[in-house]
């Protein structure tokens, strides 16, 4: 091997070590994500972009705390939740789960079928919908019973890398002014809207909590137990790894509200102003534009549902798994990663991908969106509460890998930015 080949394989090696990482981005990065950051900077402009930094911090807080509890007990999250919580919280988790399941699968079908309506529109905008959203989710059924987690993997990270690309390209094509961009990163400012004097605190609020995932941040334990991650020296790649994946968030986020302040302003909301948004880069900049906005668009859309797809029925089969075998409180388990050719990640999988559906046929959208607000809303800080007690005491984590008071700190602003941006969207979308 010469020294040019070698080189490309060190490099080459070195990004696979960041997998997890952008399996994060490319998660959490959704059709919502996208459109409230654009909706954002229509409404604020580029003064609100040192929050959607903020946000990705708060949330590589949240996941490194996730972390840290795995390889320090070698249990996951939920794992550590149904040993020490008990009855209660097993069955409330069991209901959440499923209920979160179906209202984020429905939101995903839905923007993934009007995504690729407005790049290959075939019949009317709702029947495209429909029937695009089903195909979709067909094939990320098939690329994950038949490739396994490596195939997801490495076309998550070539996904996200097409992301990257037509969304920085758009950016760059509206040539945003530098200085604004600096002030808005580094001179922190929440305006006030002329009509309402809260709403541009409610904006603020709402564009820092989405910012990345909400329950999928608890799959990154399955990813690197797939990689055979284990024990507390795994605890600095991992942080790498999730800091890759966290600026590369808020990247995307940056973006949009960049791409929403110059292309504004919007009268669609959902994955429809995505749709806006392209048709108004398309007079703006060319269609040129418009067609690498739409396949950036489409590229964060499906990989949010594929990786969705792919980590979800994890939480599920653990679940069975833990409720069928329950472990001794004393005695931390050992345990591989979930079979994913097991009974339940298979069919869960199968009823992630088709029962949603039905409800693109039956069920108002917009209920639904306001159901999935209050749902997906208490995830962030409950999932904060469980590191402030699980990981907050020596008995339950160790003395090695405990928080900090600084951590602590953190954890309760979280908390607090996190419940504030739920109880702020929750509020909004039943005005």
């Amino acid at each position: 091997m010469d020294s040019s080949q070698n080189r490309a394989w060190k490099i080459s090696s070195r990004l696979a070590l960041l997998g997890p990482g952008i399996l994060v981005a490319a998660t959490g990065v959704g059709a919502g994500d996208l459109a409230t950051g654009a909706f954002t900077g229509d409404k604020l402009g580029t003064t609100i972009l040192w929050s959607v930094v903020l946000g990705a911090f708060l949330k590589y807080v949240l996941n490194e705390g996730l972390t840290r509890w795995q390889l320090a007990t070698d249990t996951t999250l939920l794992e550590g939740c149904m040993r020490h919580f008990g009855q209660l919280f097993r069955w409330t988790f069991l209901a959440y789960l499923v209920i979160w399941s179906f209202l984020v699968a429905l939101a995903l079908m839905s923007a993934c079928g009007a995504t690729l309506h407005a790049i290959i529109p075939w019949r009317s905008p709702s029947q495209d919908k429909v029937f695009y959203g089903i195909l979709q989710s067909l094939l990320a059924v098939i690329l994950v019973r038949q490739g396994g987690y490596r195939l997801f993997e490495r076309l998550m990270s070539a996904a996200v890398g097409l992301m990257f690309v037509t969304v920085m390209l758009t950016v760059i094509a509206l040539q945003p002014d530098p200085r604004d961009l600096m002030i808005g990163l580094f001179v922190p400012d929440i305006p006030s809207l002329l009509e309402n004097s809260a709403e541009g605190l409610v904006w603020t609020v709402a564009l820092l909590g989405g910012v990345g995932g909400t329950l999928t941040i608890v799959c990154y334990g399955y990813w690197i137990r797939e990689l055979g991650r284990h024990g507390s020296e795994s605890l600095k790649l991992c942080r790498i790894d999730l800091a890759a994946g966290y600026l590369m968030t808020a990247l995307f986020g940056m973006a949009m509200v960049i791409i929403g302040e110059q292309a504004g302003p919007f009268s669609a909301k959902g994955s429809a102003l995505l749709v806006e948004l392209s048709a108004t880069l398309g007079e703006t900049i060319g269609p040129v534009a418009r067609w690498v906005f739409l396949i950036g668009a489409w590229g964060a859309v499906f990989t949010s549902l594929f990786g969705v797809w792919q980590s979800v029925p994890y939480l599920f089969a653990d679940f069975l798994t833990l409720n069928q075998s329950p472990h001794n409180k004393d005695t931390p388990s050992s345990r591989p990663a979930v079979n994913c050719e097991s009974r339940a990640y298979r069919g869960y999988l199968y009823g992630l991908a088709t029962i949603p559906a039905l409800g693109m046929l039956v069920m108002d959208f917009k209920q639904a969106q306001k159901v999935y607000a209050v749902v997906g809303a208490l995830s962030i800080p409950l999932i904060a509460i469980l590191l402030l007690i699980l990981c907050g005491r020596k008995k339950f984590i160790g003395l090695e890998l405990r928080n900090r008071t600084s951590t602590n700190v953190i954890l309760l602003l979280v908390l607090l930015f996190f419940a504030a941006a739920g109880g702020m969207s929750v509020w909004s979308k039943f005005q």
